[in-house]
């Protein structure tokens, strides 16, 4: 399996980690084609931006949600 310029980032965080953990799997073997890894790292690359966008608004969504139970503007003191 190769990166491919257009391919979507994931259908979601679990299956952008296991797609990184394959990749990560197959960087470790000595045999790698150069080419085959220049690819391979561009793709684990989209994965990481695409994991840590996912982070970043679940993080969001929790401080919202935390600042409405605790009474306050949704803003994020954490």
């Amino acid at each position: 399996m190769t990166a491919s310029d257009s391919a979507p980032a994931a259908a979601g965080y679990a299956e952008a980690l296991g797609e990184l953990e394959a990749i990560l799997a197959r960087l470790e073997r000595t045999d790698v084609d150069v080419d085959v890894l220049a690819a391979e790292v561009g793709r684990a690359a989209e994965l990481i931006g695409f994991c840590r966008e996912r982070i970043a608004n679940a993080r969001l969504q929790i401080d919202t949600a935390l600042g409405t139970l605790q009474g306050g503007s949704g803003g994020g003191d954490a």
